[in-house]
């Protein structure tokens, strides 16, 4: 069986996600990793926990469909503070088609859900290993 990457230092990953279920799955898998984990239930906490700990985190898990600030208008928001910043997104009710604007302005990849343990390690790996 194969093993599945793990995390590298010092990395933290913000989930921004407002189902609890997705959460704690995410959240656990993540950890056994070797990531630190900060969880926003929404948009507005994601740009908010970003604009105060942008240095720390290494990637941000960007779900589309939230109330508050959707996954949209979250994603603009964090690349005005960081245009770097590294977003992965999420969703179980979008297609790749009606996020490829996000993909044309630096989005890293998309996880449809239900997510896969196997598939969130390696395409969070391949994004935090890319030049």
């Amino acid at each position: 069986m194969n093993k599945l990457p793990v995390a590298k230092k010092n990395e933290t990953i913000l989930v921004v996600d407002d189902e609890d279920a997705v959460w704690s799955f995410v959240i656990e898998a993540l950890q056994k990793l070797g990531y630190s984990v900060v969880l926003a239930g929404n948009g507005e906490e994601a740009v908010d926990i970003y604009k105060s700990n942008s240095k720390l985190i290494s990637l941000v898990f960007l779900d589309m469909i939230m109330p508050k600030l959707g996954g949209h208008s979250t994603f603009y928001k964090l690349k005005a503070i960081d245009p770097k910043v590294k977003i992965l997104l999420s969703s179980g009710h979008v297609s790749e088609a009606e996020i490829e604007d996000l993909f044309e302005q630096g989005a890293k990849g998309f996880l449809p859900k239900p997510h896969k343990i196997k598939d969130l390690a390696h395409e969070i790996r391949r994004i935090l290993d890319e030049k």
